[in-house]
């Protein structure tokens, strides 16, 4: 059973990634939570879809994203969902993104007041892995932890259940083949977008004395009330 979120004060957040699929979805849980006085979306561009007013958009550039500090100023609670893919962006340019970009900003936010810091890695990561996304993703979490946030909260999805707008045929294939076997336990190995946006938001509402805590593919079902035995 999930811990009931309690009050408490209102509170400025920033997310990265605000554009992507998961990125979308948290956005929505964000703008519809009264207890977030500010919210800004921290990208290299501008979000031109704007379905939502309460928020703030910041443009930065994550290769010199130390220059851009004062995007960050202040912002209490800070939501990462940067991410690319291999075949999009090339080895390097994965490893640029779903690390160095994560790290990096993570590092100019707690400078500026952030104090807590909700990253999406991915299930199985694991910072000695062979496997670049796996490695990529684990040495992400071991670089966050060094920066010393007041809390620390690393969610690890499995497969994430949306209808995507880029096209990643492998990733279709794969989660066709897996169709049976999410249908008989659909906590094990994937969860919907929505459900992964509504346990990030309630996990920031949700006092917890653990420094660095690590959600797991279950967990998140649990924590989105959408548990199954």
């Amino acid at each position: 059973m999930a811990m009931e979120a309690t009050d408490k004060p209102p509170c400025s957040v920033f997310i990265l990634g605000a554009s992507g699929e998961v990125g979308q979805e948290l956005l929505k849980a964000v703008s519809a939570e009264d207890k977030f006085s500010e919210i800004v979306l921290i990208g290299r561009r501008k979000i031109e879809e704007e379905p939502f007013t309460k928020y703030e958009q910041r443009i930065v550039d994550f290769e010199k994203i130390e220059d851009y500090g004062s995007a960050f100023q202040d912002l209490e609670i800070g939501f990462c969902c940067l991410g690319t893919t291999k075949g999009k962006a090339g080895a390097d340019g994965f490893f640029k993104v779903d690390h160095d970009y994560v790290v990096n900003s993570a590092k100019v936010a707690k400078q500026h007041g952030c104090k807590h810091f909700i990253f999406v890695s991915s299930s199985g990561a694991n910072h000695k892995s062979k496997i670049l996304y796996h490695k990529t993703k684990g040495l992400a979490e071991e670089d966050l932890k060094e920066i010393g946030f007041d809390r620390l909260s690393v969610f690890r999805p499995g497969f994430l259940l949306c209808n995507r707008r880029e096209s990643r045929p492998l990733e279709r294939a794969a989660l066709t083949v897996m169709k049976p076997i999410t249908s008989l336990f659909p906590t094990l190995m994937s969860v919907p977008t929505s459900y992964l946006a509504k346990a990030m938001v309630k996990t920031v509402l949700t006092p917890n004395p653990v420094k660095v805590e690590i959600i797991e593919n279950k967990a998140v079902h649990t924590l989105a009330n959408h548990d199954v035995e």
